[in-house]
């Protein structure tokens, strides 16, 4: 039998195929063949099981992925690979208009990371009944900026009544993620999606301005419309160990598009001379934003420090 892993607890898999959806363990072969990744089998895998007596499964077998979503794991586990989820169609970083404020340097990393992997991506900025005055200049600057670049950008609210029709649209169909910090409102934007879901919602801490950690295991969730949208643990930080100092600026697009433009072929548009981004940044014709988020991740990855920043 085939189907799609929607929970993991690390030791139990949910697969749901037509015919209904099963409790599965996976055999030891696949903890040995994983030995780079923290964990074989996550959510979006698409998998072969055989079926028990008892109607639960072993998983014998995991299908090719398209993509996956990864970060690098900490603690006892510490220079693995964390798998977050397999096979997505589309990233939606998360962000909220106020508590806790926007973090461009976090949706760059994560964009960085959605470049890589050829994963379509989307800005949602959530929250968005605390708009007023004070945060609107500085919100809607950089909701332009990601447009401008190609992304989809949305504004949605759960206080308010048709506070997600933006959204919706676009999860009628595939695998979607919503990947953002603590106290964001991923959960309550689930909430809203699909009432039913009854995910638990946490607070946000006055002192630091996180959100507390309310989600324990990953989970895909099927929406109405035939979609799916996994719930995961909040990130604060996203790890890009995937990428080399000189190919970071390829997973910039509109630094992708100024290739060839520089005096080298290699620019790492940081200290080489005639380098033509660093010209458009100097003439206000590329964010100053972008290229701070740049050189702060392309300083990480000359230091081997890949997880740093916030």
């Amino acid at each position: 039998m085939e189907g799609i892993v929607l929970r993991s607890t690390g030791s139990w898999y949910e697969v749901l195929n037509p015919e209904g959806t099963f409790s599965c363990t996976i055999r030891g072969k696949f903890r040995l063949a994983e030995e780079e990744a923290t964990n074989p089998i996550v959510i979006g895998d698409r998998v072969v099981f055989d079926l028990n007596e008892d109607k639960s499964g072993i998983i014998t077998q995991r299908l090719d992925r398209n993509n996956k979503l990864s970060r690098r794991a900490a603690g006892r586990k510490q220079g693995k690979e964390h798998i977050i989820v397999a096979n997505v169609d589309k990233a939606w970083i998360v962000q909220s208009i106020r508590n806790p404020r926007i973090n461009p340097g976090f949706i760059d990393r994560v964009l960085v990371m959605a470049e890589y992997l050829h994963v379509g991506a989307g800005i949602i900025f959530n929250k968005a009944d605390l708009m007023d005055e004070a945060a609107e200049e500085v919100v809607m600057y950089f909701a332009k900026l990601y447009a401008d670049l190609g992304y989809e950008v949305v504004f949605t609210s759960t206080k308010v009544e048709g506070g997600t029709r933006d959204l919706e649209p676009w999860l009628e169909t595939g695998i979607h993620v919503f990947i953002g910090p603590s106290g964001v409102g991923k959960s309550s934007l689930l909430n809203k999606l699909i009432p039913d879901t009854a995910l638990k919602t946490g607070a946000v801490s006055e002192s630091t301005q996180k959100g507390k950690h309310t989600t324990t295991y990953a989970e895909l969730i099927r929406l109405p419309q035939g979609g799916f949208i996994g719930d995961t643990p909040g990130l604060r930080e996203f790890g890009l160990y995937f990428v080399e100092p000189e190919e970071l600026s390829h997973y910039f697009p509109e630094y992708r598009d100024l290739m060839g433009e520089c005096r080298f072929p290699n620019c790492t548009h940081d200290h080489e001379p005639n380098c033509r981004v660093k010209e458009l940044i100097e003439s206000e014709e590329l964010a100053i934003e972008r290229y701070e988020s740049y050189l702060n991740m392309l300083s990480a990855a000359r230091s081997g420090k890949l997880d740093v920043g916030r």
